[in-house]
């Protein structure tokens, strides 16, 4: 399999994420995975042990950024990997961490379809802070594919913005509305984001997806102020 392409990059958006990956002004990057990731990857071997993670396993990841997530499936279970993303500078540093590593890389946007990814054939699809820059017609679509790809039984970790609750979001969306309901142009970086609330994430995904588990992280109120965003991670399976 070749191991980069960018065939069909488009512009929107993508000249800002070169720049923050570049010279990251609004995210933290780092090469480890996330711990909310790692988190993820304990309860599979602890539920399942290795038949989710393993050689013949492969993971898709949309919106992979610098591979991270990709490069440790592969460095400690051995596994196929395969990544999008809308950014060729992420990419990029996605391949230099990657020399000798069965992943596959994609220079692309997220929304659309997949075809190079054969139906049931994916056991894991990585969806962490990614899909939030779709609209809503993006978002069904994404989920198709999702759905299309993944094998009987195999897990969709997904992570995104939640607005339960949440000052910083109430106050995004009042003061920078988009086009559609529950969303907000970042006026940092000046892209579209989606918040999801609990129960707009199980309108969504079910029930062709059960849920596994529901992790939020904290309101995030320091001295009555707001701190940082919510979060909100999920463990599903295709039904």
């Amino acid at each position: 399999m070749k191991k980069f392409s960018n065939k069909g990059a488009p512009k929107r958006n993508a000249k800002s994420w070169n720049r923050e990956y570049a010279k990251p002004e609004h995210l933290k990057l780092s090469n480890n995975p996330a711990e909310d990731f790692l988190k993820a990857l304990r309860y599979l071997e602890r539920h399942h042990g290795r038949e989710y993670l393993n050689p013949l396993a492969l993971a898709v990841d949309i919106g992979c950024g610098n591979g991270r997530h990709l490069v440790h499936l592969a460095n400690y279970f051995a596994m196929r990997g395969v990544g999008y993303d809308i950014s060729k500078e992420a990419i990029d540093q996605a391949l230099e961490t990657s020399k000798d590593l069965p992943i596959t890389y994609e220079v692309r946007t997220i929304a659309g379809t997949f075809p190079e990814i054969k139906n049931d054939s994916v056991s894991i699809v990585i969806d962490m802070m990614s899909s939030h820059v779709l609209k809503s017609a993006e978002r069904s679509v994404l989920r198709s594919e999702i759905l299309r790809m993944l094998k009987p039984g195999g897990w969709l970790i997904f992570k995104s913005f939640l607005a339960d609750e949440d000052i910083n979001t109430r106050r995004l969306l009042r003061d920078h509305p988009a086009d559609e309901e529950g969303a907000y142009i970042h006026p940092g970086f000046g892209v579209y984001e989606y918040v999801w609330t609990e129960d707009a994430i199980l309108d969504f995904y079910l029930p062709d997806f059960s849920i596994e588990k529901i992790e939020k992280s904290h309101k995030h109120i320091i001295r009555n102020r707001a701190g940082k965003r919510r979060t909100v991670t999920v463990y599903m399976r295709k039904l």
